[in-house]
Formats: C-alpha cells, structure tokens, sequence
C-alpha cells in the first residue's frame, strides 16, 4: 500500500442509504471509496485491491463473519484490514470480531465522524512504513517488512495486520515482558476502546499460525507476553 497514493475502500452493506453516506464522506476524506451490497457482490470484486473493508455483519446470504472467515483463509486477501460494522456489539460478538482477524469493531449507531477517524487509524496502523530493517527473523520464523508477509520454514503464516504488529514487536524487543495495556496501547489505535482479554484472542490465535515458534511467546503471569529464544 502507498502512501502517496489514495487508499482504497470496499463499504460493504445491504443498506444502500448507509453505503452512500459513507461513500459521500470517505471520499471527502481523501479515500476512493467503491461500495457493494451483499457479500456474494463483494466476492466479485478484486478483493486484494483494497487497502481496507468496511464490512456490515448482518446481511442477507452471506453474513459479515462469513466473508471475513472466507477472506482470511485466502493468502490473496488475508492481510486486508476488515473493519465490522454492526448492531451486534456485546463482548461476545466484539471477541468473535477480533477472533476473525478484524482491525477494529464500530457498533451501531455510530456517527459517521467516528467511522471516519477509526478509518484512518486502522490504515495508519496497519500501512506499511519504510524502514532501513526489511526483515525481521528467528531461525525459519521470518517477517518480510517491505511485502508485510510471515513466513514459517518457507510456508505462508497468514497472520491478520494486528496479529503481525504483535509479532513484529515481540521480534524486535526479545526477551522483555509486554503488559497486556502495553500491547494495547502500543499496537491497536488510541482512540479504540478494546479490552484486555483482545490481546489474549490475537496471541492465542497467532501462536497457531507460527507452529513450532507457538512456545517462544511465552506468557509471564501477572504481567504479560514475551518472545523467548
């Protein structure tokens, strides 16, 4: 993703009102914003092309956590952010959310505003920066920076934009303890409202995806995470 370069956004929603809204307002932003309707229509867009989805959970057909499921399996399309919206917002939908790979979780009714602002968090967290570092790695556990890609003994790890940030912290500060709060504030955007057990989700997930690494993020009990070697 380019930074000089306007970022795009897929609003997917079967309420067309509400797609045009944030269409209209995205696109004030500075965003070129394309919309669809279902989840089926959004199957037929170039899914790999946006920098971030806005992604409705109760649609007709296909549900929200149904694409996004879909979506994270496929390496094409794993790393792009999903943003949910949605009116289902108790703790247990919000964990199930983040538990399929979602950047952030906007409940209904939200303003527009704040649909705006949690937009550009999420890409500003999750773009790639230039770095003199382009690789970061331990043993056969090795992260592209410049391709923001995880790989295990050469095999793919589909980590989603938090689970890699998460990861890239640990690799590159071995041997210290994060807090559960230091995660948060050091990986998910400031004015997110995410509860600590969030973190516990996105390692616990991660640890699954790096296979034999799983035990080198070991958890200090009564403090937090850390990345042994």
């Amino acid at each position: 993703m380019c930074l000089d370069m306007k970022q795009q956004i897929l609003v997917i929603d079967d309420e067309r009102d509400l797609c045009e809204i944030l269409r209209y307002n995205l696109s004030s932003a500075g965003f070129v914003v394309h919309t669809a309707y279902s989840g089926e229509d959004a199957l037929t867009r170039d899914i790999s092309s946006y920098d971030l989805l806005l992604l409705d959970v109760m649609m007709p057909g296909m549900s929200g956590f149904e694409l996004a499921a879909r979506l994270k399996q496929d390496a094409s399309t794993a790393n792009v952010p999903i943003v949910f919206l949605t009116a289902l917002n108790d703790e247990e939908d919000t964990l199930h959310g983040f538990d399929l790979g979602a950047d952030d979780y906007i409940a209904k009714p939200f303003s527009v505003r704040e649909v705006v602002a949690r937009v550009k968090a999420v890409l500003g967290r999750t773009s790639a920066n230039p770095s003199s570092v382009q690789e970061l790695s331990y043993e056969t556990l090795v992260m592209d920076l410049s391709k923001m890609t995880v790989t295990v003994d050469g095999e793919p790890a589909l980590l989603t934009k938090t689970e890699f940030e998460v990861l890239r912290l640990f690799l590159e500060n071995r041997g210290r303890v994060f807090s559960r709060q230091e995660l948060l504030d050091r990986v998910w955007p400031r004015d997110v409202v995410v509860i600590e057990r969030t973190v516990d989700v996105n390692i616990t997930r991660m640890r699954k995806k790096i296979g034999r690494y799983s035990s080198c993020i070991v958890t200090r009990h009564g403090f937090g995470y850390l990345f042994v070697v």
